[in-house]
């Protein structure tokens, strides 16, 4: 933890992507996800815009900003990309009670190479300096220019291998397995089977509309396996501090846990949660009670929903052409 020689915040700090612009067209909501704080640029697959805009909310602690020793205080969006050494500011500006503060910020697509983060800072005069910074956001965005999908790469390594005569022989009693997935690594890995026919050929596919759709729901199945298996792992290894509580455990397991545990256990803080669902995993009571929920968030962030409904959408439309 970083130590201040002047007061800084203890409220908490967020911030929240509403709207994306590319050029003059306004984009989707579906280019930005707020579970995974994730901007995907090249959704739209267009390479030739030259300028996005970016809107953003911040959330502030305003009774403690009211009632401390700062002065000017001010919110400051910062985008920076560490591959161009490029960095982006825009100053959010206040609203109603001063919880939220709201602004634009604009980017060159030519000064970004692939991924930027995408935080807040909150500047204020303090024991007569101005300009210091007295808190920010802890959970950051990304914004990236090559995604598809707006979800966090580098969290997961997908192996493309053969089970039976791939290199990794743990691999071959599982030979009848299209995909295993295996949570014991630096990061999750999903282990694609090329010796099971034509999944690896499906997933890697382009093609109509009814074979994208057949294909988004093979990967919504997989994503299903790996959000279930690493929320199982993440909860397993989680271990306790000097007090006896348990400790977010980092990493990407620490990712995990942030984003599912709001919906396997609604309503409580991030922190309540956490302890609860270690008790429940290591006491064995209610835990079973939870496993429902462990499938809803399993889905929620796999979007089930999403792409069951652009199937379906795409078998019918498939049926009424093939009847037209």
């Amino acid at each position: 933890m970083k130590v201040f020689p002047y007061p800084t915040l203890a409220g908490e700090v967020s911030l929240q992507v509403t709207a994306v612009k590319q050029d003059q067209h306004r984009l989707s909501t579906s280019v930005f996800s707020g579970d995974e704080r994730v901007v995907a640029l090249h959704q739209v697959e267009r390479s030739d815009w030259t300028y996005c805009r970016i809107g953003l909310t911040a959330f502030l602690p305003a009774k403690e900003l009211d009632e401390g020793p700062w002065q000017d205080v001010a919110a400051v969006a910062v985008l920076t990309e560490k591959a161009t050494n490029t960095r982006t500011t825009a100053v959010l500006r206040r609203q109603g009670d001063g919880t939220e503060w709201k602004g634009r910020l604009g980017l060159w697509r030519a000064a970004h190479l692939s991924r930027a983060d995408l935080s807040v800072s909150v500047v204020a005069t303090t024991d007569g300096v101005p300009g210091r910074v007295i808190g920010g956001s802890e959970a950051n965005w990304v914004v990236d220019f090559t995604a598809r999908s707006p979800v966090r790469r580098r969290e997961l390594r997908i192996n493309e291998v053969d089970f039976v005569d791939g290199p990794q022989e743990w691999l071959r009693p599982f030979k009848d397995a299209p995909w295993l997935v295996e949570t014991s690594g630096e990061l999750p890995t999903v282990h694609l089977n090329t010796g099971f026919e034509g999944v690896a050929e499906l997933l890697n596919s382009g093609g109509g509309s009814l074979e994208r759709a057949v294909r988004d729901m093979l990967a919504t199945q997989i994503a299903i396996d790996v959000w279930t298996a690493v929320f199982h792992a993440a909860v397993s290894d989680l271990e306790l501090d000097a007090e006896g509580k348990p400790e977010w455990p980092g990493g990407w397991r620490d990712t995990v846990l942030r984003g599912m545990l709001r919906d396997v256990l609604p309503g409580m803080s991030d922190v309540d949660a956490l302890g609860e669902i270690y008790a429940r995993r290591k006491e064995s009571s209610g835990w079973n009670e939870l496993l429902p929920r462990i499938s809803y968030a399993a889905g929620r962030r796999a979007k089930v929903a999403r792409n069951l409904g652009t199937t379906i959408r795409a078998l019918d439309a498939s049926q009424k052409a093939s009847k037209a």
